[in-house]
């Protein structure tokens, strides 16, 4: 039996609209995550200040939930007095992009597509600030900033999460 046009239609937009107007599930409408307890972001970040210290470097490290708001900030004695806020921009834009940014700041250079993200609000481009990975999201950020380059901004942040990583692999 051959179906018309004038009977395909109304029988389609049925289908579109009981698909459409079916009840959502509690899984469809709400959001679940992880986010770390202030306890393990403030042993990652006085970690990340221990490995710091240790090569003679007065920084500061910051981290931030996975939503981009400031959980912990140490300042070392010495550290810069821009090296606060420079750590939690650079915890936050790593969670932004969920990208170390050591990683951005190489591939935002001038001539590179990317570039105009340099213009953002907030955004640090230098290394030093990673994103934190727990059951495969990303759960917090890592920021550094005083060491003398952002590859050992990096190192320090990453001495910091590598303390806690047992803690973070637990969560799976």
């Amino acid at each position: 039996m051959k179906m018309t046009k004038g009977i395909r239609r109304p029988i389609v937009a049925a289908a579109v609209f009981a698909i459409v107007a079916a009840p959502l599930s509690a899984q469809d409408v709400l959001v679940t995550f992880r986010s770390l307890t202030p306890d393990v972001a403030l042993e990652m970040a006085q970690a990340a200040l221990a490995s710091c210290r240790k090569q003679g470097f007065q920084v500061a490290v910051a981290v931030v939930d996975r939503m981009g708001v400031t959980q912990v900030v140490l300042r070392d004695r010495i550290a810069g007095p821009h090296t606060p806020e420079t750590s939690q921009n650079l915890a936050w834009t790593a969670v932004s992009f969920r990208t170390d940014t050591l990683t951005l700041a190489e591939n935002s250079g001038p001539s590179s597509p990317q570039s105009g993200s340099r213009q953002i609000e907030n955004i640090v481009m230098i290394g030093g600030g990673i994103p934190v990975t727990a059951s495969g999201s990303i759960v917090a950020g890592i920021g550094i900033s005083g060491t003398p380059s952002g590859e050992s901004n990096h190192a320090c942040a990453q001495a910091g999460i590598d303390a806690v990583t047992a803690k973070l692999e637990l969560a799976d």
